[in-house]
């Protein structure tokens, strides 16, 4: 007989997970402009602005690479030695111990930075896991249910976004930087504790071991042969001299995933400066909408609402339009139309800095446009890629698929952060100031648009 009701778990997953993305979300929407105001310009002098803002860009990037690598080391651990529920309490409670290290080092940089490494370590660790041990807590009997979970746990993590993005950006100008760090270290704690009272109702799966025959050992044997001057037609057969056939053929369609994964972190190298980046372009403009003067921080909050308009209007509207017309809006089309829209939302961004820079202030209202245009193309890439890897990839590969993805938000806020420290170093990319810095991002991403169109037409045709 299926189920009707979610399990009991689920209710402590949800609730875990909206406290931990405020926690995550709140820090991040001050984060920026704090390392400005409190460690890289103090005394708000003008000749040490540019510098200031490069630098807080940098080390804000900096942070989200690493929030986003440990994730795959975070997967193995659970997968391989701790199990999901261990591996979540450990690691929250390390990101607990940030959360707090930082909040009570808001004027001591190096111990500030400890704790937002820490915070890195923690949030990284458990992101793999929290959403696969709540696919873990359904069977055949409730297996028609896991969409409407997913979906949910999808909402849970855009009202903690939300909520952190309007509250804390207040609580920084209200109380100050103790109270506005304190408060995200908080609601961390009670996430913890809120996960742990949910044990008794989890079904845990029990680590594996570390497995022979895993992605990278296959991939670093069969390239270590070819290096020897084995041949062969593919380089990945050469392992099949030691490791199952099976396995290596899964490599290989890890492999093909990876290729349509090169150009994600281009999206996130833009998408991610609305965090940082966009939020220094808001103080320059004028924020008072229907007569509400808004803080610059709290505009990145329109993203979360406006996932959950897009959500629903093209899952359950468009989507299904489009199919019953016979027109087919495959997932690789899907991501270039992604691709597209991103493009649009950054050269509205530009366009607005060229008004800045001319001395003019304008209406935050063009920024919301490009939040509105941003928003689309997320969802249309990171949903449609997420939901596409994991379909093409081999059963066993599901864990790293969804490693690799996440690894492609690192890898594009780590190019921002080498772009931006090249910059306060003044080395040869210390002209992007200004327009210009955002005229370069629009460049790049028109031309990963064009090259991705040209690669995936070569895939349809095959």
């Amino acid at each position: 007989m299926k189920q009707v009701n979610f399990p009991k778990a689920t209710k402590f997953i949800m609730w875990n997970e909206v406290a931990e993305r405020f926690t995550f979300y709140g820090m991040k929407a001050i984060l920026t402009t704090f390392l400005i105001s409190n460690f890289f310009n103090p005394t708000n002098d003008p000749n040490l602005q540019d510098f200031a803002i490069s630098k807080a860009n940098e080390q804000t990037h900096l942070f989200i690479t690493l929030a986003y690598a440990i994730p795959l080391l975070g997967g193995f651990l659970s997968d391989w030695f701790l199990g999901k529920y261990k591996t979540i309490v450990y690691l929250s409670a390390l990101y607990c111990l940030g959360t707090f290290l930082q909040a009570f080092n808001v004027d001591n940089y190096p111990l500030f930075m400890a704790g937002l490494f820490i915070i890195a370590v923690g949030s990284g660790g458990i992101k793999p896991n929290v959403s696969a041990n709540l696919g873990d807590q359904f069977d055949e009997s409730n297996s028609h249910l896991i969409s409407k979970a997913f979906n949910l746990f999808y909402f849970c993590i855009n009202i903690g976004s939300f909520f952190s993005s309007l509250l804390i950006p207040i609580m920084l100008r209200e109380y100050g930087p103790k109270v506005a760090f304190g408060i995200p270290g908080v609601l961390m704690f009670l996430a913890l504790v809120v996960f742990i009272l949910g044990k008794k109702y989890y079904k845990q799966v029990p680590p594996v071991g570390y497995p022979k025959e895993n992605f990278l050992v296959i991939s670093f044997f069969a390239i270590s042969e070819f290096i020897k001057g084995k041949k062969t037609d593919s380089i990945l057969d050469l392992a099949k001299s030691k490791y199952s056939p099976e396995a290596v053929d899964g490599i290989k369609q890890v492999w093909t995933i990876l290729g349509l994964f090169a150009f994600i972190p281009f999206f996130w190298a833009l998408y991610d400066q609305n965090g940082s980046e966009w939020v220094l372009q808001a103080t320059q403009l004028d924020l008072t909408v229907a007569g509400i003067t808004f803080m610059p921080q709290q505009i990145q909050a329109i993203n979360a609402i406006l996932i959950l308009v897009y959500v629903p209007i093209l899952s359950l509207g468009l989507y299904p339009y489009l199919e019953k017309k016979g027109i087919n809006f495959n997932p690789l089309l899907k991501i270039g139309f992604g691709f597209i829209f991103t493009l649009l939302s950054s050269v509205i961004i530009w366009a607005i800095q060229l008004k800045v820079d001319a001395g003019e202030h304008p209406t935050v209202l063009w920024q919301v446009l490009a939040y509105v245009i941003l928003t689309l193309g997320e969802v249309l890439i990171s949903m449609t890629g997420l939901e596409y890897a994991y379909q093409q990839a081999p059963k066993k590969m599901k864990s790293t698929i969804t490693a690799f993805w996440l690894l492609t938000v690192s890898t594009g806020n780590y190019l921002v952060s080498l772009i931006n420290g090249n910059i306060s170093n003044n080395g040869i990319l210390s002209d992007l100031k200004g327009a210009n810095y955002y005229l370069f991002f629009t460049i790049l991403i028109l031309i990963i648009t064009f090259i991705y169109f040209t690669y995936t037409r070569k895939i349809n045709k095959h």
